[in-house]
């Protein structure tokens, strides 16, 4: 028996679609499998000494989503919980434990030796598991199991990550409750592929999925879609990385969505790139089914976008506003301020500019999470010594270290940089600004200040038991009562 465990509890709850994949595709394979859904349980621990009361698995397989929340202002940091939750799971049975899920993978090394687990696997699960099972009931040949991380002789060893070029996933989404989690969550969630190619200095989707995009096929993405509706989950969101990247897939993905009449019945919101974009690909998306697109638009300064090695330019950012009202999609524009070279000139520039194109909503996310292996963590190190770095902020003592929330905010913006956001921002609705800076070392959860940090946002959970659907971003949106385009 194998026994996967989701251990995010996250509010509003987001569905563990990690794990299931890798139930489904371990049913698939003849394995019997139980799900422990620790998001879903009123006492966590109790549901963990229930769940082992009467079974013997012979792996445990403990996702982990989340490392942290990337969010500046609260610091707040999950793997200490992770740790708690195998020291509990290690006093009810015997059965190896293995980690897995993104947060894992990016930092599958500590979070190893932090919790110690007995494995981990770096990348998809969904064969490396039943893999790793077989062997654990053979020969034991670990280095034949794709992104697994073990123990031998003291030490550990690490086989490359588990990014299989061809993805295939079960797309009859039968392992956790869905239904549940819609009504909690608000919305249902989707993968239509996994790795990112593009450069970006900061982010870490390269690090955890690969630095290939490796797609699904568009009937299978719909199949995954058909199965959620049949179980009433009818707005949903993809998972993945941005959905035009490549543009010709985003097209493939949309025709199918369209060929099964998916406008109507299922309301479904992205992630994009600014660029490519264009008439043709809003219209199709907008056939398919689409009502609110996320644009990773970090900024609106050509100094700051060559920085974050971002390819498009304020007009495309205009442009992309203008193509989502034309065709009536919710439009947000996430922006990303204080990274290296960031100075007054730039934020008033690029908050001056998104208010004359009038996007719904825009992030004023302040601070950019430094993920080793980056080209955020490259330039730190050409800094000096971190320690005395005055760009880095961040919550805890000692050492920098990144396993831990840390933070670039460039230090031209200036003592009070939340400040000097909020003052440019002023009362102007569409913005999330970042909390006041003397609010930092109290900040506890979502929703203060009307940021748009979604953990524990009280905000969002409220209105999501009041029956609203969506993207959070666009229910946050909504209780300003200001309708957008497209509104759910």
């Amino acid at each position: 028996m194998l026994t996967l465990i989701n251990t995010n509890r996250m509010t509003p709850p987001i569905g563990p679609l990690g794990v299931e994949y890798v139930a489904d595709a371990a049913r698939a394979a003849r394995v019997d499998v139980d799900v422990l859904d620790l998001c879903l349980a009123c006492d966590p621990d109790a549901a963990i000494s229930r769940h082992f009361r009467d079974r013997e698995p012979q792996l445990v397989g403990v996702s982990f989503r989340n490392v942290d929340d990337c969010f500046w202002p609260s610091g707040a940091w999950f793997v200490p919980d992770l740790a708690g939750t195998i020291e509990a799971i290690r006093t009810l049975t015997d059965a190896p434990i293995v980690l897995g899920g993104v947060g894992f993978s990016l930092f599958a090394e500590e979070i190893l030796a932090h919790t110690q687990a007995d494995f981990g696997i770096r990348g998809d699960g969904e064969q490396a598991m039943i893999s790793l099972l077989g062997e654990l009931r053979g020969r034991r040949r670990f280095d034949r199991v794709g992104g697994l991380l073990w123990r031998d002789d003291g030490s550990v060893r690490a086989n490359p990550p588990a990014w299989p070029e061809r993805l295939s996933l079960p797309a009859d989404r039968a392992a956790i409750d869905n239904a549940a989690y819609f009504r909690r969550g608000g919305q249902g969630g989707f993968e239509a592929k996994r790795g990112c190619n593009r450069p970006c200095i900061y982010c870490a989707d390269p690090i955890a999925k690969g630095a290939a995009a490796r797609l699904r096929d568009p009937t299978e993405v719909a199949d995954e879609v058909e199965s959620l509706l049949a179980q009433g989950a009818d707005v949903l969101h993809t998972c993945d990385s941005e959905f035009n990247i490549p543009v010709e897939h985003a097209r493939a993905v949309c025709e199918e969505f369209a060929r099964r009449s998916f406008d109507g019945r299922v309301r479904w919101y992205t992630y994009l790139s600014v660029t490519p974009f264009d008439a043709d690909l809003a219209a199709a998306m907008r056939r398919a089914g689409c009502v609110g697109i996320d644009f990773t638009g970090d900024s609106a300064s050509a100094s700051m976008l060559a920085a974050y090695r971002q390819p498009h330019r304020s007009g495309d950012l205009a442009s992309a506003v203008r193509l989502c009202r034309q065709n009536g999609i919710a439009v947000m524009i996430d922006l990303l301020l204080g990274g290296p070279g960031e100075t007054p000139e730039t934020v008033t520039q690029t908050i001056r500019f998104l208010q004359q194109i009038d996007p719904d909503c825009a992030g004023a996310q302040l601070g950019v999470r430094i993920y080793p292996d980056t080209g955020m963590a490259r330039i730190v190190a050409g800094e000096g010594p971190p320690e005395s770095n005055p760009n880095l902020r961040r919550k805890y003592a000692g050492r920098v270290d990144f396993f831990q929330p840390t933070f670039y905010v460039s230090r031209a913006l200036g003592e009070r940089p939340a400040d000097l956001v909020r003052g440019l921002i002023g009362d102007d609705e569409r913005f999330f600004p970042p909390p006041p800076d003397e609010d930092h070392a109290t900040y506890r959860g979502g929703g203060e200040s009307g940021d748009h940090n979604y953990n524990e946002n009280t905000d969002l959970v409220e209105a999501i038991a009041a029956g609203a659907r969506g993207a959070y971003w666009h229910i946050l949106r909504n209780l300003r009562n200001r309708p957008a385009c497209g509104g759910v």
